[in-house]
């Protein structure tokens, strides 16, 4: 009977062994799987800052490295700054990679906004930012963007513009910097013949524009400086939907060419609140233009702002509904104006100037269908038709001549008005040049001053008319 229980006390022991072998091979397979699957299998414990908070959660993962600076932006980053590219912003080295770099990363995010941070200078070699992009893009200038000094530096195949916009809609440039183009050396004309030499056969026609924008829609430019373009600072072509708020061009006036905006087949512009002084037009209005507001714009020094100009070398021009009013013209060689080539065809119609003051401007008021830039120009019997022309309350001084209306004998300008008009002699006049009006018809309305202004307009017949609109087809 000893025996038989000495026996199942063995049994029972052995079994007992088996048991927690078999448990302890399964926990070490577990803890196994888990650490595989990424389980954290340790006890939480307490947060040391967290102090007699018996409920705190478990402990966070560790911060992660400092990610570099260099062209990596986190998931989800709307911020793209150029000194992150590479830039060094020092004004020296060429930071247009960078710029490039930061413009396509940011190009591919909705609502993004490539950075130009403030207290930095970037020189940048002729560039295009091209779209499409993802729409709410931001270009965030709060420094300072450099064109390249030299005109030897230009490559040959970029001397159309400095930095170009090309396919772009739903973009803003914004900011509280300066576009700088560094342009004295295109004006002076010992530096590019020289460069020419180097580069060209002949010299070009052209210079380059600062910031220009092709084929791109529902653009905003705001807030930001441009100076010392080499042309025009601000161009844009073939576009629609533009805005252009609070912005301030300048460059002296020995700078020759230099336009601040200027239009060329755009249409819906609204250009307004903004301080332009330049070398050329403030504002230029060329072919193909239509639906174009400007308002409350202070000019000078300069040209003026203008529509052309047009129909050169007997070419197409179509320009229609422009109002420009609200302006401040100061020591301009311009006032409000429309000027197109002999020979041309097309139209230009439904135009008002309204509400502006000048002050010593050479000539306030001017059409001039006999528009040359050279010494001599052959006379040609095509003409651009002019309809449609309202001048309303211009007021202020002139050094020159007051009104300037010289239309084409073929082609006479029909339905101009003269209303409120009250122009005075500046202290620089000397009395050379009255009133000039040449075959334009319309009508005109006290107060008028001077007086002969009065009599400047012929009265409409319906010949006259017909003829006009004979020219008119071409842009329908």
């Amino acid at each position: 009977m000893k025996r038989v229980k000495s026996l199942c006390l063995l049994a029972f022991m052995a079994i007992m062994v088996l048991v927690f072998i078999t448990s302890s091979i399964t926990s070490v397979e577990g803890r196994k799987h888990n650490v595989k699957k990424g389980k954290n299998t340790q006890t939480p414990q307490k947060d040391k800052n967290n102090k007699g908070n018996s409920n705190t959660a478990p402990c966070s993962s560790p911060p992660p490295a400092p990610l570099p600076r260099f062209g990596y932006y986190p998931t989800g980053s709307k911020i793209f700054d150029v000194l992150s590219f590479g830039a060094k912003g020092d004004g020296v080295v060429d930071d247009s990679k960078a710029l490039l770099a930061a413009w396509k990363a940011a190009c591919k995010a909705p609502g993004a906004k490539v950075e130009i941070p403030s207290e930095f200078k970037f020189l940048i070699m002729p560039i295009t930012l091209h779209g499409p992009c993802m729409p709410d893009l931001v270009l965030q200038i709060d420094g300072a963007l450099l064109a390249p000094p030299k005109v030897g530096s230009w490559p040959k195949s970029s001397l159309f513009q400095w930095i170009n916009f090309k396919w772009i809609r739903n973009f803003t440039i914004q900011g509280t910097g300066v576009v700088d183009g560094q342009g004295s050396q295109w004006w002076t004309p010992s530096d590019l013949i020289y460069y020419v030499q180097k580069k060209f056969k002949h010299i070009p026609n052209w210079k380059p524009t600062a910031l220009r924008f092709y084929s791109s829609f529902n653009v905003t430019v705001r807030d930001i400086k441009m100076i010392n373009s080499p042309q025009c600072h601000l161009k844009f072509d073939s576009s629609g939907g533009i805005k252009v708020n609070n912005i301030t061009i300048s460059s002296p006036e020995s700078s020759p060419n230099t336009d601040g905006i200027h239009l060329q087949d755009t249409q819906d512009v609204e250009i307004q609140h903004s301080d332009i002084g330049c070398g050329d037009d403030c504002v230029s209005i060329q072919t193909g233009c239509s639906n174009v507001h400007i308002h409350h714009i202070n000019c000078g020094p300069g040209h003026g702002i203008s529509l052309g100009g047009l129909g050169k070398d007997q070419s197409v021009a179509c320009v229609s509904d422009i109002l420009v009013e609200k302006i401040s013209l100061l020591n301009t060689l311009a006032g409000v104006r429309i000027k197109t080539w002999q020979g041309g065809m097309g139209s230009v119609k439904n135009v008002s100037f309204s509400n502006i003051q000048v002050s010593d401007v050479k000539v306030p008021i001017i059409i001039d269908q006999y528009y040359c830039d050279k010494n001599v120009c052959k006379n040609q019997t095509g003409a651009v038709a002019i309809s449609g022309v309202k001048y309303d309350q211009i007021i202020g001084t002139y050094s020159v001549q007051p009104v300037h209306l010289a239309c084409s004998n073929d082609i006479p300008c029909t339905d101009v008005d003269l209303t409120d008009i009250q122009l005075k002699p500046s202290f620089r006049y000397r009395g050379f040049y009255r009133a000039l009006c040449w075959n334009s018809y319309g009508k005109s309305e006290a107060p008028l001053l001077p007086s002969n202004i009065d009599s400047c307009l012929r009265r409409d017949g319906g010949a006259v008319k017909r003829t006009a609109r004979s020219r008119e087809h071409v842009c329908f």
